[in-house]
C-alpha cells in the first residue's frame, strides 16, 4: 500500500509550500517561478479568465508580465497530503490583505531532480 503522510516526506512538502507561500506575498517572482515543474504539461487556473496558463513558458511569462502586486494575504484550512514520497496535494484557504473575499488554491505537487515542484494549480475565488 502507498505510504500517505510519511512524516519526513510531509515535512519537505510543507516546507515548500511555505517557501512558495513566502515568495508569492514578498513578490518574489523568481523563486515562484522556479517553484513551478519546468515541462509543457504544467498548467495554472487563476482567478480570472483570462489567468490560465498551459506550460512552464507561459506561467513565468504570466508571472514576468503582470510583474509585482499585492499578495499579502491570510490562509486558513490548509491541508498538505503527501502520497509515497514523491507527490503530494496542498489546499489551503486564503483572505486576501483588506478583502473579505473568500479565495481557494489547490496545488499538485511532485518531487523531481530539483526538488518539489507545482504541476497543476488552481486558484479562484467563492461566489458570495
Amino acid at each position: 500500500m502507498l505510504p500517505i503522510d510519511d512524516p519526513k516526506v510531509l515535512a519537505e512538502l510543507k516546507a515548500a509550500f511555505e517557501a512558495y507561500e513566502r515568495a508569492l506575498t514578498q513578490n518574489d517572482i523568481e523563486t515562484v517561478n522556479e517553484l513551478f515543474w519546468a515541462d509543457p504539461r504544467t498548467v495554472r487556473y487563476g482567478t480570472r479568465e483570462v489567468e490560465r496558463q498551459y506550460g512552464y513558458a507561459e506561467i513565468t511569462d504570466f508571472r514576468i508580465r503582470r510583474g509585482a502586486v499585492n499578495q499579502q494575504r491570510e490562509l486558513a484550512n490548509q491541508r498538505i497530503t503527501t502520497f509515497g514520497t514523491d507527490f503530494g496535494v496542498a489546499t489551503t484557504e486564503f483572505r486576501a490583505g483588506g478583502s473579505d473575499k473568500i479565495g481557494r488554491q489547490t496545488q499538485t505537487w511532485i518531487r523531481t531532480p530539483q526538488g518539489w515542484k507545482i504541476a497543476s494549480a488552481h486558484v479562484s475565488f467563492g461566489v458570495a
